[in-house]
């Protein structure tokens, strides 16, 4: 079905005169009755009928009609839509981000406050790295921000830049000793029950390897995959732990203490779908956030 065509009809069956109407399209008669004519045999039915000099529309064409108006206007809409996402100061980018992030509020806030932004929006998604991927390959997220150095059997579907570092930092009950301490090492943070991440964690590897190569090992009693049961925990004096520096820390509630190995960080990155394409408004705000990190942290050396 041609659209050309039942623009034609919609404004025919505004006027019921072919003169009037093919002079307002800009067209000739014999035009105007061949895209007509062209509809008509596609239905199978006549959708105009001469009455005297003029015609008027027939019950197929009143019925027509309205399904024509509405199908078009759900094209001028979405036509209008697609525009708004191709303006790079207007469209909706989907955010998924991991627990425990700070990172992303303070992103968006700053984006927020570059020039011509205010007509580009926002929606979050907070789950875990593998879920977050699962929804980006699918088409339901635009860019992740996650703690996701590998991926296995993704690594031709994604594209992952790096952002931040958090540092590693321990955290102990104020009735610990060691929260006397203004850092610690490995060996003493083993000494007492530890509250571990679990195997299910992303982090569960890279305190492992920390142990490991310190060739110290812990006491877990308890796992778990969330930052703030594991903060919870130690506050109520289970045991000590090893979490990343989460800027919604409340030193009231711990001693966070600085690890005297160098243990490393804890990386963030962004990633996005490869080959695939994002509308201007995503791509400004992937650009952002990475000269915005580069700028603010990595190249000044600063963890967050």
């Amino acid at each position: 079905m041609n659209i050309r065509h039942l623009r034609f009809f919609v404004e025919l069956a505004k006027t019921e005169h072919m003169a009037k109407t093919a002079e307002k399209l800009g067209i000739s008669q014999p035009s105007l009755s061949y895209a007509i004519s062209s509809i008509e045999e596609e239905l199978g039915v006549p959708l105009f009928e001469k009455e005297g000099r003029n015609i008027r529309l027939t019950n197929y064409g009143k019925i027509y009609l309205e399904y024509v108006k509405s199908g078009l206007s759900d094209l001028d809409r979405g036509g209008e839509y697609i525009a708004e996402l191709l303006d790079v100061n207007r469209g909706h980018i989907r955010v998924g981000f991991t627990m425990g992030q700070d990172l992303i509020p303070q992103l968006i806030y700053k984006f927020k406050q570059e020039k011509d932004t205010k007509d580009i929006t926002f929606s979050f998604v907070q789950g875990t790295t593998d879920d977050l991927v699962d929804q980006l390959v699918n088409d339901n997220l635009d860019l992740v921000v996650s703690p996701a150095p590998d991926l296995p059997g993704l690594e031709d579907k994604v594209d992952i830049s790096h952002l931040v570092d958090q540092e590693m930092l321990a955290v102990v009950p104020f009735s610990n000793p060691l929260a006397q301490k203004d850092s610690v090492s490995l060996a003493d943070l083993a000494k007492y029950p530890m509250i571990y991440y679990s195997k299910s964690s992303r982090l569960r590897p890279l305190l492992d390897k920390m142990f490991a190569e310190a060739v110290v090992k812990p006491k877990i009693i308890m796992e778990s995959m969330e930052d703030h049961t594991i903060i919870g925990f130690v506050h109520w004096g289970y045991g000590v732990a090893i979490v990343p520096h989460l800027p919604q820390l409340d030193p009231r509630t711990v001693k966070l203490l600085h690890i005297d190995e160098n243990l490393g960080v804890h990386p963030i990155f962004v990633v996005k779908k490869s080959d695939h394409f994002l509308t201007p408004a995503v791509t400004r705000f992937e650009r952002f956030i990475k000269s915005y990190c580069r700028k603010h942290c990595n190249n000044e050396h600063k963890l967050v």
